[in-house]
């Protein structure tokens, strides 16, 4: 049956639940005399009288009731999903896919969360960590969490984060067997842990810059990961120099378990930022937006 004459059905349903044009047509909202014309369009088109009608009454034919009851579960179970569908909108419940790297995962997400979740037991979310410039809208994510300049153009950026610098660090019983290096130059000389990113086509450079002299250098060493962890306890372990976010080294430098070096070269950069495709999209994200937007 064409999709177009659903709304006859639904016509007939009323009628034949209420067994009167008088009060199906004051439930629906529209004239009796359209209400009755309604049906008979309908009988006409299927070749078979639905309702008998008399001064006083209206009662389902035999082919009526059949229909009926065909008819009124299934018409009930759609007006409940709408319902449900009209309280999604403003009940934050649903499932959230989101792509993270490894820090901002560790250091802005999983707080968040832990703070989040609690309060929403009917939100759900996945995370995916992955340091490529994902397309969010072709992998089927939600939003993204990405480095304010990695963002592309066309997404919807809220800043989730505060300003950032890198660390280069090494520990004490490495510069016993090395110098400390002087400049950027120097690192050439160094045994470094190096990252292996996506993002970058391949091994990631190290983004120095002073007094508005940038330097991009691209270090060697033994050790090369896509880890953020194996790259910090690498050089815990006096295996190296690493070039590390500044807020994963700090504990360790204020221990003396760290020493860094070069630092008038780590100026700070933009921060974390929680990308999505559309202004329009669900309870849930807006709820998630909220408590992860940067107020610093």
């Amino acid at each position: 049956m064409a999709q177009e004459n659903f709304n006859d059905l639904a016509v007939f349903t009323m009628v034949a639940h209420e067994r009167s044009f008088t009060r199906a047509a004051a439930k629906i909202g529209v004239s009796q005399s359209a209400l009755s014309q309604t049906i008979r369009a309908l009988e006409e088109r299927i070749g078979i009288q639905l309702l008998r009608r008399t001064t006083r009454s209206v009662t389902p034919t035999e082919a009526g009731t059949h229909l009926y009851r065909t008819l009124a579960p299934r018409f009930t179970e759609i007006e409940a999903k709408l319902a449900d569908l009209i309280a999604m909108k403003d009940k934050p419940v649903g499932s959230l896919r989101i792509t993270a790297g490894e820090h901002s995962a560790l250091s802005i997400l999983q707080p968040a969360l832990n703070s989040f979740l609690p309060h929403y037991p009917d939100i759900n979310v996945e995370i995916i960590v992955d340091y490529g410039l994902t397309d969010i809208v072709a992998q089927g994510y939600d939003a993204g969490i990405r480095i304010g300049e990695q963002v592309a153009k066309d997404m919807i950026a809220i800043k989730i984060g505060a300003d950032m610098r890198m660390a280069i660090v090494a520990s004490p019983a490495y510069f016993q067997k090395h110098p400390k290096p002087q400049s950027p130059h120097d690192l050439m000389a160094h045994n470094c842990i190096n990252i292996r990113l996506p993002t970058y086509g391949g091994i990631f450079p190290w983004d120095l810059e002073k007094d508005n002299q940038k330097i991009n250098i691209r270090v060697e060493g033994q050790l090369t990961f896509n880890n953020l962890d194996l790259r910090l306890h690498s050089a815990l372990d006096g295996l190296g120099i690493a070039y590390l976010p500044e807020d994963t080294v700090l504990s360790h430098i204020q221990n003396g378990r760290l020493i860094r070096v070069l630092e008038d070269w780590c100026p700070l950069f933009s921060g974390y930022h929680l990308y999505y495709p559309s202004r329009k999209h669900s309870p849930a994200l807006s709820l998630l937006i909220d408590h992860l937007r940067y107020r610093g």
